[in-house]
């Protein structure tokens, strides 16, 4: 019975490309990581953690004031922006525009679709756990919703991972398909520290936007993984 069942498993394993098991893989383990954190974070235990790192990112003698020297502040609220609806919708424009022009219609409609779906996670998890924003030190900037999870760094993960998977597979050679996805990895770990320098958000916040963003990115990919087998969407240059 156990051989069968092996036998089977490496069978299905054999027909399936490597990419689809892992991206599968880090749907699977980025829902659990994000279920457990958020277990964590509605008892309370990471509290303590969060209010921690969020007063090591201030002046001591005035939390009002972020640790670094002047102009880290004014950065801070640049990299923030990466991550807000002005500057996605912006970038979305700009792709889209771009994939029309390359006469990749589908491709277009899907990352619409892709970022439209990402905004309505955020909405729709931050009205589900309806975590107040850190008190502990003044915020840099204004915020209008809840804090848990980040929004800006769900959105950021969405999109930046997706465009840059979409950039990656236009090129058949490993290094420009590293590049483009480390700058998208790296953007999307700016935008999330920036939010935490910023004090308007806990540390847990950002990694459960970021687990969330992930999660859903990929699932992103798999299902234009899937469409490109079956047509529906421009194949790979």
């Amino acid at each position: 019975m156990m051989r069968r069942v092996l036998i089977r498993m490496l069978e299905w394993l054999g027909g399936h490309e490597l990419g689809v098991l892992l991206g599968s893989l880090i749907v699977v383990a980025g829902t659990w990581g994000f279920v457990a954190l958020a277990g964590e974070v509605l008892e309370g235990t990471t509290r303590r953690f969060d209010e921690r790192m969020i007063r090591a990112l201030r002046k001591a003698d005035d939390p009002a004031v972020p640790i670094g020297p002047a102009w880290m502040e004014e950065a801070g609220r640049d990299i923030t922006a990466l991550g807000s609806v002005t500057i996605i919708v912006l970038v979305i424009a700009a792709a889209v525009g771009y994939l029309w022009l390359d006469r990749r219609f589908a491709t277009s409609v899907f990352v619409i679709l892709a970022t439209a779906s990402g905004f309505a996670l955020s909405t729709a998890l931050k009205a589900l756990f309806r975590r107040p924003r850190p008190e502990v030190v003044p915020h840099l900037m204004r915020v209008y919703s809840s804090s848990f999870p980040s929004g800006h760094s769900i959105i950021s993960a969405v999109v930046y991972l997706t465009l840059g998977a979409l950039l990656a597979r236009t090129f058949r050679q490993r290094r420009f398909k590293f590049y483009f996805l480390a700058v998208a990895v790296v953007l999307t770990g700016l935008v999330g520290v920036s939010r935490v320098y910023m004090g308007v958000h806990y540390p847990t916040d950002v990694l459960a936007g970021w687990t969330a963003g992930l999660v859903w990115a990929t699932l992103c990919w798999l299902v234009d993984r899937h469409l490109q087998r079956r047509g529906k969407i421009e194949q790979e240059g």
